[in-house]
């Protein structure tokens, strides 16, 4: 199983579409103003956007960054604002965290081996 694509809903969709395209996502699919579906500039996934009211509570959305602190650095020079800067987190990922248009979070992080293979990684299937 692969995970194909993410969707959050955006009521200001052409707002989510310049939030997105400075992350640097690449669209995939135009279908403005109603929707929109992006692919990521590593790994293959897909993010998309559906014109629609936020959903309560939102949703929190995780883009890994080879080069977090970079990332971080370029888009605080166009003007995007972060709620915290990279720090590293005790899971052993580094984190930075913002809002898209809609309010969904937006994690941008590095966690490189440890994503997969954290140190406390479960080795045998729970009965």
């Amino acid at each position: 199983m692969r995970l194909n694509q993410v969707t959050v809903y955006m009521p200001d969709l052409q707002a989510g579409w310049r939030f997105y395209r400075r992350l640097g996502l690449r669209p995939i699919v135009d279908a403005r103003p109603r929707y929109a579906r992006f692919e990521l500039p590593e790994g293959g996934g897909t993010f998309s956007l559906h014109e629609g009211e936020a959903r309560p509570g939102g949703v929190t959305v995780y883009f890994e960054c080879d080069a977090l602190d970079a990332v971080v650095e370029r888009l605080e020079q166009q003007g995007v604002a972060f709620e915290t800067r990279p720090q590293d987190q005790p899971w052993l990922w580094r984190e930075a965290s913002l809002r898209d248009p809609a309010g969904n979070r937006i994690i941008l992080f590095f966690a490189g081996e440890n994503r997969l293979n954290p140190p406390w990684r479960v080795t045998e299937p729970a009965v």
